[in-house]
């Protein structure tokens, strides 16, 4: 059984849907590694015991009787501790939230339970989703697979952990400036950033409402493509057959390589050869349109979230992390009018982007341009927690600007992952896209 704990979800739908694999076994086996697991406190905010036994007995019965939901049903999954849980404390990664215990799941939850995905529990994560870089030192830091003294990227910390380790089949994140990518590719996962609004928020702890994304972090491209099926109530995409010949791919220059480290450099410019023996052609292009958008975002960012906890904030300041409460404060520092201008500037910039992008059929780059930072040293300089996080979620945040859907992939080099970006609703197609990348990039 400990075999199958890091096979893909979908891998083990099949297993389930054949008869070789049980649901009820697999919880159990998932239940006894997370309670084995050195590091599971740090990974787990709540592993949700009761409810994912009775949702497994449940989704044995069905496979028994021929009667699965889909693709999913009998697959444990974890969710980030922001998607509320019936009877189950959801705190968002904060101390100002401790002890809130929802009365219902959050729709997605409720709908994925519908599916029969099964519940192991609720992942640590960056305070209020707020931080690309996963540290928590008000709740837990979960490990990064590839290097134990190092952050594991954030705000989905603990999902990408829980995959990482095999302590779940595919964890559920949410992506506001990176929050899935970022933890994605800094434990070499596949990671999708949905477009906002195609998943529904209710039930989430929101941190800015016009960005908040659900995605998921998973092992492979398929699990994402069952992942966002399940969730819509529809039936999986075909992915069978997905080449890259004959592809256009625009690799963006300009702002996503300035400061770029060493690894992700060559780990991108590595992937990129192989697209293009693949069959793929790769254009190389500077958009000035992505300058500005990144320009506007601190506009429009910080006072959304200031706007959402100020009051609550305020009440107890003292108990957050300061880098996140200062990075919360910085929203007062705009006044109402940048902001509506802003929001009236970007709609303008987002309609020529995807104008000048339309000939493509993706637009890559790399997903973070630096590796997981040291620990410690974010813990003891907070100048150095500033700048790193402020560069971890430069690449990723074009996409949640300019409002598109983003897939990362592992290029083969730990810990940096190559993004696609497609136009806004345009999953299925980039999915087929990343379908045909994945055995390239893993070659």
């Amino acid at each position: 059984m400990q075999d199958w704990l890091t096979r893909g979800a979908l891998s083990q739908g099949r297993a389930i849907e054949q008869g070789a694999l049980c649901p009820m076994a697999l919880t159990e086996a998932y239940l006894d590694a997370i309670r084995a697991h050195p590091q599971a406190e740090r990974i787990y905010a709540s592993v949700t015991e009761k409810r994912a036994l009775l949702e497994a007995m449940t989704a044995r019965s069905r496979a028994r009787s021929g009667l699965r939901r889909g693709p999913l049903d009998g697959v444990p999954i974890s969710w980030k501790d922001l998607f509320d849980s019936a009877g189950t404390v959801t705190a968002a990664g904060s101390a100002l939230l401790a002890g809130r215990i929802p009365l219902r799941d959050a729709q997605v939850v409720r709908v994925a339970r519908q599916a029969g995905a099964i519940c192991l529990g609720k992942t640590h994560m960056s305070e209020f989703a707020y931080s690309g870089l996963g540290l928590n030192p008000v709740t837990a830091t979960p490990p990064c697979v590839n290097d134990a003294d190092a952050v594991p990227g954030g705000s989905s910390s603990g999902a990408a952990a829980s995959v990482a380790f095999g302590l779940a089949a595919l964890g559920v994140g949410t992506d506001t400036g990176g929050s899935v990518r970022i933890p994605a590719a800094w434990n070499d996962l596949v990671g999708l950033k949905t477009t906002h609004g195609r998943l529904p928020l209710d039930g989430v702890v929101p941190l800015a409402r016009r960005f908040d994304t659900v995605g998921p972090l998973a092992r492979n491209v398929e699990d994402c493509a069952a992942f966002l099926a399940a969730l819509e109530g529809r039936v999986l995409p075909d992915l069978r057959g997905a080449s890259l010949t004959g592809r256009r791919f625009l690799v963006l220059e300009g702002a996503p390589f300035e400061d770029i480290r060493p690894e992700p450099a060559q780990a991108f410019e590595d992937a990129a050869q192989r697209l293009e023996r693949a069959g793929a052609t790769l254009t190389r292009a500077t958009l000035p349109v992505v300058d500005e958008v990144l320009a506007l975002s601190a506009i429009i960012y910080t006072p959304e979230a200031w706007a959402e906890w100020r009051d609550l904030i305020d009440t107890r300041p003292d108990v957050m992390f300061p880098p996140i409460l200062a990075r919360f404060r910085a929203g007062a520092e705009h006044s109402a009018a940048d902001y509506i201008a802003a929001w009236n500037r970007l709609a303008e910039l987002r309609a020529r982007y995807i104008a000048q992008v339309a000939g493509y059929d993706a637009v890559i780059l790399p997903t973070a341009p630096n590796l997981p930072p040291n620990a410690a040293r974010l813990l003891a300089d907070e100048a150095y927690y500033t700048t790193e996080n402020l560069l971890t979620l430069r690449n990723t945040r074009i996409g949640n600007m300019l409002g598109l859907c983003a897939l990362t992939l592992p290029t083969g080099t730990p810990s940096a992952g190559i993004s696609f970006m497609a136009g806004p609703m345009e999953e299925d197609r980039l999915l087929r896209l990343g379908a045909a990348a994945e055995p390239v990039l893993r070659s």
